[in-house]
């Protein structure tokens, strides 16, 4: 009963990460791994690098329901939208294989860092 109740707030807490983390994506149209990454570590107690992970395939079909609709309503640069794919696939290939060779306590440092900027950032 303890194991099946644990899973129940496994997934539970896995949908309601998946909530948030889609109204962020939609609404600001990024930030759903400044929610999901922390959230995966400190709710689900997963691994640094594993919820990093996660949170890009969470992200992705996110992003994809997001920009349908964002299409749809003329919202997109595609002359900028293009040349960011192209930069943001490099940057996501190297960022990937620098997550598989980065300390975990390197990583908490950068994501960390990278959080408060961003916040410092919309703040001002």
């Amino acid at each position: 009963m303890k194991n099946k109740q644990s899973r129940i707030t496994i997934i539970i807490k896995s949908v309601i990460i998946g909530i948030v983390t889609g109204l962020a994506n939609g609404l600001f149209g990024s930030g759903g791994g400044t929610i999901a990454v922390p959230s995966m570590i400190l709710l689900l107690k997963s691994e640094d690098k594993k919820a990093h992970a996660t949170a890009i395939a969470i992200i992705l079909p996110l992003t994809v329901i997001s920009s349908i609709y964002y299409i749809k309503c003329g919202f997109i640069n595609m002359d900028i939208t293009w040349k960011a794919i192209l930069g943001g696939m490099a940057g996501g290939f190297v960022g990937a294989k620098l997550l598989n060779i980065c300390p975990v306590n390197i990583l908490r440092k950068v994501f960390g860092a990278v959080m408060i900027l961003a916040a410092i950032r919309f703040i001002r």
